[in-house]
């Protein structure tokens, strides 16, 4: 897969979906932002993987919920390497429960991270990403499922997907791309913490695949959002869950 694109910013790429994310697009030939929030050690740990395999990269520690924070994240990208020319809005949290149980931090919380979180980087990718680049945002595909203990996560993301569809039409007339990929039951940490042996197996007889996906499964969706083959393709939404919906 080509790309004609020199630069990407990974968020909440330190683990999971992301790191894979950032895995990939540095084996495409991006020299790749690894931006993490609180795990240094494997934000770390995902460059070095990145550079022993002959790619270039870099850990920049930002709260995507932070404005300023975001803000900075794109200087420091451009300081290293140049002009901005993907941005994947991956970075994400959850907890499970029903809603009547959901915790007034935990609320705010996924609201600042997931929605808020993505608003900065679409916002200050809207400014800052060259034109003819890339946004790409990570929703869920529980969007159209509607499970039970996963009421604000959902809501969040559907918030995200309808932000995606209008950014598009905005930054059209600058050959920006806007997509956004929701993926379905993904073998993760962000899956796994919480639920049970059962829950999981029960996830997974869903699935018409027979199989959880894996990380790099969303990670080389993103590899096509991210390359020039991908160019007229703009304002939707990847459904990335094995057929479970």
């Amino acid at each position: 897969m080509t790309h004609d694109i020199s630069t990407a910013i990974v968020t909440g790429a330190s683990k999971g979906i992301g790191a894979a994310i950032a895995r990939q697009l540095a084996a495409d030939g991006f020299q790749t932002v690894v931006n993490y929030a609180e795990s240094v050690g494997q934000a770390e740990d995902v460059v070095a993987s990145i550079e022993a395999a002959g790619g270039q990269a870099l850990a920049i520690r930002a709260d995507v919920s932070d404005p300023r924070a975001v803000a900075d994240l794109f200087e420091r990208t451009e300081a290293q390497f140049g002009t901005v020319d993907v941005l994947v809005n991956n970075a994400g949290v959850t907890t499970f429960g029903p809603l009547s149980e959901v915790r007034d931090e935990d609320y705010q919380h996924l609201i600042a991270v997931n929605l808020t979180g993505t608003f900065n980087g679409m916002r200050e990718g809207a400014r800052r990403v060259r034109d003819g680049g890339r946004i790409i945002n990570l929703s869920t595909s529980i969007i159209g499922h509607y499970s039970p203990g996963n009421a604000v996560y959902t809501a969040t993301k559907a918030a995200v997907e309808a932000m995606t569809h209008i950014l598009a039409k905005e930054l059209g007339p600058r050959r920006i791309t806007v997509n956004a990929v929701a993926p379905g039951p993904v073998a993760t940490e962000l899956l796994l913490a919480g639920r049970s042996p059962e829950l999981i197996q029960r996830l997974t007889n869903e699935i018409p695949l027979g199989r959880l996906g894996q990380p790099e499964d969303i990670a080389r969706i993103v590899s096509f959002l991210a390359s020039a083959e991908s160019g007229w393709v703009n304002g939707q939404v990847i459904r990335a869950n094995g057929g479970r919906n």
